[in-house]
């Protein structure tokens, strides 16, 4: 018998085809998706009965999820599989990532998960994905359900709230007049939108055993070269002029993601921790996280563009390195208590991800340790400011305010 609890069961009453199932990493959003499907879109009971309605499954998630199987282990206990003879009733699970949703716009009268969130915007992907909804049942689950209502317009325009597009901006975006392109200002009708998010958000709310401690470490930077930069605006890189916003950004958090300072301390936490996980944004900081490993000789394990090694979990002290990129979501590690964010991310939600890795329902520990590295240099305050309000932090808007010319 398949046990759930108080939390999964009353998400499961709630949702119906069209929601988003919406809870925080680590709550247990595989399984309490399964679950649904066995029991409300299969007529199935947990404890056995055969499905009276059973349908194919189809579960479009990330390619590490994928690749790690870790949809297929859930899926076990449900007794579904990816071959037919096997599973229950004989209904077949597909598992693949967003890369490869085109390829499902022909299926029909199956039920679909779509694992996190990669329906925003109008692009080929956002197109599969309402030609998918138009002909089968379906779920979205999600950590970060949306910054702003343009956000929901996919969801909603699946649910048949809204013709496409087009029509929900005419009904509620305010554009800014003065823009050289479209861009919108605030939106109009607000409480329709409150009242339709109302309709297909399903919160699962479920407190998790381990508290949590967030812990600021605030490093030095090399103020010298910082304000080199920032007058000549020139790459000390490369001995070139910086061409671009972009690239102004970038080498300022060189210059202090680079500092002596940094590097002490996450020394220090390391030493202080046997086994961590680091997340870190440039390839540049990668190679000083690679020396500090072998300064320390502790054995270390990656996870990016490059590399793609397991943790080292048998080992008695690790670090493992992972981009923010290639590796803030779609998997997890109860064997470690602590994450160093050795630079902070642009994204919001990136950084709710990263921290969800370690904070599982099934963790061991009672505590679990994060520290965030961050100077007071102008662009890490910066960072730091624009991820506190839950927003992504937007360079050509920063740069704009230090120059205002720009």
């Amino acid at each position: 018998m398949i046990e759930l609890y108080s939390h999964q069961l009353n998400a499961i009453n709630h949702l119906r085809n069209g929601c988003i199932l919406n809870a925080s990493v680590g709550t247990g959003k595989s399984r309490t998706a399964l679950a649904y499907f066995y029991v409300k879109e299969c007529k199935g009971e947990l404890n056995g009965h055969a499905m009276l309605e059973p349908k194919d499954l189809y579960i479009i998630t990330t390619a590490r999820k994928r690749d790690t199987l870790e949809w297929d282990e859930e899926c076990k206990p449900f007794k579904i599989f990816n071959v037919r003879t096997l599973s229950e009733c004989g209904i077949k699970v597909t598992i693949d990532s967003w890369n490869n949703i085109r390829k499902y716009c022909n299926v029909c009268n199956a039920f679909f998960i779509f694992d996190e969130q990669r329906v925003v915007g109008s692009g080929a992907w956002v197109k599969a994905f309402y030609q998918i909804t138009k002909k089968n049942h379906w779920i979205l689950l999600t950590a970060t359900p949306g910054d702003t209502w343009s956000d929901f317009i996919p969801v909603f325009v699946a649910n048949g709230f809204y013709k496409n597009k087009s029509d929900f901006l005419k009904q509620h975006a305010i554009f800014n007049r003065f823009s050289k392109y479209p861009k919108i200002d605030s939106y109009k009708n607000t409480g329709k939108l409150l009242k339709l998010k109302k309709m297909i958000l399903v919160d699962m709310e479920y407190i998790k055993p381990a508290a949590v401690h967030d812990m600021n470490v605030i490093v030095d930077y090399n103020r010298d070269l910082m304000k080199q930069v920032m007058k000549t605006r020139w790459n000390v890189y490369t001995n070139e002029p910086i061409r671009d916003a972009g690239q102004l950004c970038y080498i300022m958090r060189r210059v202090a993601n680079s500092s002596e300072s940094r590097i002490s301390s996450v020394k220090k936490l390391i030493a202080d921790h046997p086994k961590v996980i680091i997340f870190y944004n440039f390839d540049y900081e990668l190679d000083i996280l690679r020396t500090v490993a072998k300064e320390l000789n502790i054995i270390k394990a990656e996870w990016n563009g490059h590399m793609h090694q397991p943790i080292p979990t048998k080992e008695p002290m690790w670090i493992y390195l992972v981009q923010y990129a290639a590796g803030a979501e779609g998997w997890n590690c109860t064997d470690t208590d602590t994450i160093i964010f050795y630079s902070q991310n642009y994204s919001y939600k990136a950084m709710v991800q990263a921290a969800g890795r370690i904070n599982r329902m099934n963790t061991k520990f009672s505590d679990l340790y994060y520290y965030h590295l961050y100077s007071k240099s102008n662009i890490d305050l910066a960072i730091n400011r624009t991820l506190k309000q839950k927003k992504a932090f937007n360079e050509r808007k920063y740069i704009s305010s230090i120059w205002p010319e720009n």
